[in-house]
């Protein structure tokens, strides 16, 4: 009798570094757009007259990635830092557009991934 097949190996590797890819890609272009004042990145959008589908679609790619990397017992650091972004709410919320900034800042100097510190900006 033939074992059954592990679900870990059925993951094609190539399509992980495709998802990790596109998010990687969709995460820099919207903490840019926020940074430039759009609204919606890390909250679903207050109202119905300014939907943000990239933004949507950003989140569905994060909760993606992970389930995948989990099968794996691996982790995307983007992927985990933009998602504990998006939990943040009421007064220790610094406003998206800061919040864009400081991310995209930790991102080009290598930040996100190391130790989280005490006394992050957000």
């Amino acid at each position: 009798m033939d074992s059954p097949i592990d679900p870990r190996d059925a993951i094609d590797p190539e399509q992980i570094d495709m998802l990790d890819r596109a998010f990687a890609e969709q995460l820099l272009a919207c903490l840019d757009a926020c940074a430039r004042g759009r609204h919606g990145l890390f909250a679903e959008p207050v109202d119905d007259e300014h939907p943000w589908p990239e933004a949507a679609r950003l989140r569905e790619l994060a909760v993606a990635l992970q389930a995948l990397l989990a099968q794996q017992d691996e982790r995307n650091a983007l992927a985990d830092e933009y998602l504990d972004l998006c939990t943040i709410a009421g007064e220790a919320h610094p406003g998206e557009r800061r919040l864009a900034r400081q991310f995209l800042e930790r991102i080009e100097h290598g930040e996100v991934g190391s130790p989280t510190q005490k006394d992050l900006p957000w």
